[in-house]
Parts: structure tokens; sequence; C-alpha cells
């Protein structure tokens, strides 16, 4: 089997979140999260965006330019509290900027989960952030050193959509800030500016659905950020079997525990056998049969030199051509 081999971090991975209910976060006390905080992996700070308004209402939206329903959240607000987080000293953006700001860090062909719907030429590109560590695999590969740089990271439902290489990546990253949009989203001139001052920000989709806030995103993303740091898993070996990871990524087989049957339904027999190499074909074999029923995508992904004799006989099975560079379905 292999092993989760990730170096051990030499500092906490510090963690700000932006958001007008910061108490959401309160729920990171709990379970794993908890105790990474309390073994000194992660330092977790929520803000309140309304700390830093300068009227009475504490108001952090306006109504949208052009027209149209909803509220949109002000940059001058937002702008105020990323400075203070990030350190930064406010200047005025100028046209070689906004021209040099290409946006998202991928196409964006998902909808999703930050609130509202943002629409704008910032969803639209390509990401200019560095992506060394992007086509690393956390099965046994080292996957290198922290970054220092900080990460500006905002839910958005015209952006990419968040997945495990992207988890992979931000889990080397020492100061990673996120931004919780509400109403009709943030204003999109924010993540432009924030670009053109050289911060690494990046937009992310969790799903082709929309929710009221950034909040439940950005406890998603985390999640899948942190479990993969050194020492938050009790068996770090569990994640090098998991869906979606590694290159030849696929959907997990099912589990099962004791007893042997129950309600009248029985356990596959063969993980009762003791052999270990008839579990781990059957698990492998269950994962494609998985993968092709739910996920096909993932099955033309493939190398089809990566794998076994027995991959190959099984996706022939399922109807699948295996001769070329990856699986092409001809049944």
């Amino acid at each position: 089997m292999q092993t989760y081999n990730a170096a051990v971090r030499l500092v906490a991975m510090k963690i700000d979140i932006v958001s007008v209910f910061p108490e959401y976060f309160d729920v990171l006390n709990l379970s794993l999260f908890g105790k990474a905080q309390a073994k000194g992996l992660v330092e977790v700070k929520a803000h309140n965006l309304r700390d830093w308004t300068h009227d009475v209402h504490h108001s952090v939206d306006d109504t949208p330019v052009g027209g149209g329903a909803g509220m949109v959240m002000k940059p001058a607000v937002w702008a105020e509290c990323l400075d203070d987080l990030l350190g930064l000293e406010p200047r005025e953006s100028t046209a070689d900027d906004a021209d040099a700001d290409t946006g998202t860090n991928a196409d964006t062909k998902n909808v999703d989960a930050a609130d509202g719907d943002v629409t704008d030429a910032d969803a639209t590109a390509t990401d200019t952030a560095d992506t060394d560590i992007a086509n690393a695999d956390i099965a046994g590969i080292d996957m290198g050193a922290e970054s220092s740089r900080p990460v500006l990271i905002f839910p958005n439902p015209s952006a990419p959509l968040f997945t495990q290489r992207d988890a992979t990546e931000l889990s080397h990253a020492d100061h990673l800030l996120f931004g919780c949009g509400r109403y009709e989203g943030y204003d999109a001139r924010i993540p432009s500016y924030y670009r053109a001052q050289g911060v690494d920000v990046r937009e992310y989709s969790i799903g082709d659905y929309v929710l009221n806030g950034g909040e439940v995103a950005v406890s998603v993303m985390l999640e899948a950020i942190t479990r993969l740091l050194p020492g938050f898993m009790g068996n770090p070996d569990s994640i090098v079997e998991e869906s979606y990871t590694g290159e030849g990524a696929l959907l997990e087989h099912r589990q099962y525990t004791k007893p042997a049957e129950w309600r009248g339904i029985r356990v596959p027999d063969v993980l009762l056998s003791g052999d270990h190499a008839k579990v781990d074909r059957f698990r492998r074999d269950e994962a494609l049969a998985r993968t092709n029923e739910i996920r096909p995508d993932l099955i033309e992904a493939l190398d089809c030199k990566a794998l076994s004799k027995a991959d190959r006989k099984t996706l022939m099975a399922l109807g699948w051509e295996v001769s070329s560079a990856h699986p092409r379905h001809v049944a």
C-alpha cells in the first residue's frame, strides 16, 4: 500500500476568514479541526467585516451599478479589511493594472456557491498564480515545501470548480485568507485590485448550485485542504485510498464493517476471505465499476499505459477500449 509521505510542516497554517457572520465558524473548534488547532497545526481567526465600516449602520453593501435586484458588497469596506490582514498599503490602480488582471484561476464552466450571481470579466480568464505544486499527488510523492505567499480565496458562483488537486496545492500554503460573499456577491473590482498588487487571488465554485453566502463554501474548502496537513488525520494512509486522490483518480469502493450480515444483507464474501490480493482486486474493480457508472469522465482521463492488465480487462468488460492513450467508451 502507498503511504502518505508529506513532510512535517515547519510552521502552523494561518487561516483568516472574513464574514458578516464570523460566529458561523465556531464549528471549526469541533472534531479533527479543533484538535488540529490544539496541536498547533493551524491557527484560525474569523473576522467580522463590519468591524471595518465607519457608518452608524455598519453597512457593507450598496445597490448594483446598472440596476438590478439585490445588493452588492462594497469594495471600500473589503479593501480596508484585506489591507489590514495582508499588511498592504492602499494605492490607486492604473489602467495597466486593469489590463494585466487575468481573472480567476481557470475557465469558468461551473456555477455555485458564493452568494448571488456575480458575473464579470474577472471570472472568465486564467489564473496567474504559481502552480508548481498543482500536479502533485499525495500518494507518496514529495509535494515540496510550504509557500509563504498569502493566498486570498473567494467562493464565487461564476468561478472554476474547486477540486482535490486545488486542495492539495493549497495545503502547502502558510497563510490562507478567505472572503465570504453575501447578497448578490462582492464588487468584481476587489479580486482585480489585489491581483494587481501581486496577491495570489483564487475564486472557486464548489458545485452547480447557489447558496445564501460563502460561509458554507469556505467550510467545505477548509476541510478539504486542512485534512491533508501532516498530523491532521489519525491514520494518514486513509487519505491515499479516497475518491479523487492521485493522478488516476477514481471514486472509492464501497466500505463495510461488522457484522458480516446485517438485516439479511451480507458483505461480499471476498472481503471475508483473508486473501489480501483478492480483496485489493475486488476493491479496485468496484472502484472502476462505480466510476464508470457515476463519473465516466474520470475513466476517460486515465492513462492506459499506467493501467494494469487486470484494470484493462475490467474496463473492457465495462465497454471501454483501452489500446489508445486514454480509455474510449465503445459499448
